[in-house]
């Protein structure tokens, strides 16, 4: 999913990405592990030459982001998320918004009817919900929809996570490192409004919005990039003053 981003940010940066339990090439079995502490150890595994970073997550990425900057400050320059919000949060959709299928994609993934929620996640997560399916390129829309199936054909073991106690929606106000929020405004309308809230309630946040869905940093990798770096480049820049 960091392809595109690889590149640029590694022409400024030692940059690390990974597969959390049960996706991509990682393996759990099914015990109970917390997803701050893989990050931690995944960051001193590869030797980074700092003890701190700056941290970017999608999605539930962004979730374990958030969550790992509230539990280690300490470890945390910055904190880029993306279509990403905060654990805890319930949005209140306006009358008349509709959200997605979630008791739909439910059933379907007790079924293991993995052709169909492959679609339904696709329609969701990289359309936008209520979007034609037409509004990206197709072979963009293909490529997700094929990580999607693979994963839940592969009926990897996911784990049993444990998440941040208190949530981090009743702890924004101990984010104190730069912040930088991404939202793409096609994106399912709940995940919209929380990404909204983490920005309006972290103090300092930045929010920029991105006429895309879920998959910005696929969809716009250019702008994407351009936005995430110059984010950056502030925050150092602050940094070399205040020192």
């Amino acid at each position: 999913m960091w392809d595109d981003q690889v590149g640029p940010l590694s022409e400024r940066y030692q940059v690390i990405r990974y597969d959390r339990r049960g996706f991509g090439q990682s393996r759990t079995e099914h015990v109970s592990f917390s997803e701050r502490s893989d990050a931690v150890a995944v960051l001193r595994h590869a030797q980074a030459s700092a003890s701190s970073c700056h941290l970017i997550g999608q999605s539930m990425g962004g979730i374990v982001a958030l969550d790992l900057t509230i539990e280690r400050p300490q470890m945390v320059d910055s904190l880029v998320l993306v279509a990403a919000g905060a654990g805890g949060y319930r949005a209140e959709l306006p009358d008349g918004v509709q959200p997605p299928p979630f008791g739909e994609m439910e059933r379907a993934l007790e079924a293991k009817d993995w052709d169909r929620l492959a679609e339904l996640e696709t329609e969701v997560w990289v359309d936008g919900w209520g979007q034609p399916p037409t509004r990206i390129d197709p072979a963009l829309r293909t490529r997700v929809h094929d990580w999607i199936l693979t994963t839940y054909r592969e009926e990897n073991e996911e784990g049993d996570p444990q998440r941040l106690d208190p949530p981090a929606n009743a702890r924004l106000a101990e984010v104190r490192v730069p912040t930088l929020v991404l939202v793409g405004t096609a994106d399912e309308p709940g995940g919209v409004l929380n990404g909204r809230h983490v920005a309006q309630v972290v103090q300092g946040a930045q929010l920029e919005e991105f006429d895309a869905a879920h998959m910005i940093q696929l969809e716009q990798p250019d702008r994407f990039n351009r936005v995430v770096l110059d984010f950056l480049a502030g925050v150092e820049g602050r940094h070399a003053r205040d020192t």
